[in-house]
């Protein structure tokens, strides 16, 4: 399968199942806030590189790393991942009005409220790989835009801001205008990345094959993702 296509709902499902399985720690990710994260990552102000942030996909540290059966199941996995990123990737870049933020829907006093908090804090955790290089943003008359977010997302807000996200109703004000703003911020970013944005490739190895493999297995490249290359 290439990695330039959409996950199916099956395989879309798998990576569900996995994340929240007793394979994957409890720290790890779930899809809303993987989804969150990977939103960050994909229009954030720097080109961060899946060897870095793979690693927190599965929690705080190396640790948390999923104890693979195989080599062919870590492969799949990391695929799923690496796919599930390129489609963020690339409905920003063709068409960032249509981008959908995985947001999860709970119902509340008979309506269905969009409940986004997962998804920001997945954001969040995003921003905190390059906290420093979100600061013009803050800084700039879109600063409004990332408040949603902020609200949403960050481990600890003002004690006086938590009125302004104490209701279910509130959140999904909020989360509206989150999938509203997103294009704008991306907008904001695409002049100022220091690397244009590309879609993840594992074609080629981009490290040594004597080198640790960059999906964070803690194995040699040669003996992990490389493998197939010396095929």
């Amino acid at each position: 399968m290439q990695l330039d296509q959409p996950l199916s709902e099956k395989e879309f499902n798998e990576l569900d199942q996995f994340l929240l399985s007793d394979r994957s720690s409890d720290d790890a990710m779930t899809m809303d806030t993987l989804h969150g994260y990977l939103t960050a990552i994909a229009i954030g102000p720097e080109t961060i590189m899946p060897a870095e942030w793979l690693l927190k996909v599965w929690g705080e540290d190396a640790s948390a790393i999923p104890k693979w059966k195989n080599a062919k199941e870590e492969e799949k996995i990391v695929n799923l991942i690496m796919r599930f990123m390129n489609e963020v990737l690339v409905t920003f870049e063709v068409a960032p009005k249509e981008f959908e933020p995985l947001f999860c829907e709970a119902e509340h006093e008979g309506e269905n409220l969009i409940d986004a908090e997962a998804w920001c804090w997945g954001f969040w955790e995003g921003m905190e790989l390059r906290p420093g290089s979100w600061d013009p943003i803050w800084e700039s008359d879109l600063a409004p835009l990332m408040r949603p977010i902020y609200l949403l997302g960050a481990d600890e807000i003002e004690e006086a801001e938590l009125a302004e996200v104490d209701t279910p109703v509130k959140g999904h004000k909020l989360a509206l205008e989150i999938e509203a703003n997103l294009p704008a911020i991306q907008r904001f970013w695409v002049p100022l990345r220091k690397a244009p944005v590309q879609t993840v490739k594992r074609d080629e190895p981009k490290v040594g094959r004597n080198e640790d493999c960059p999906c964070g297995s803690g194995k040699k490249f040669k003996k992990c993702c490389g493998a197939d290359s010396a095929e």
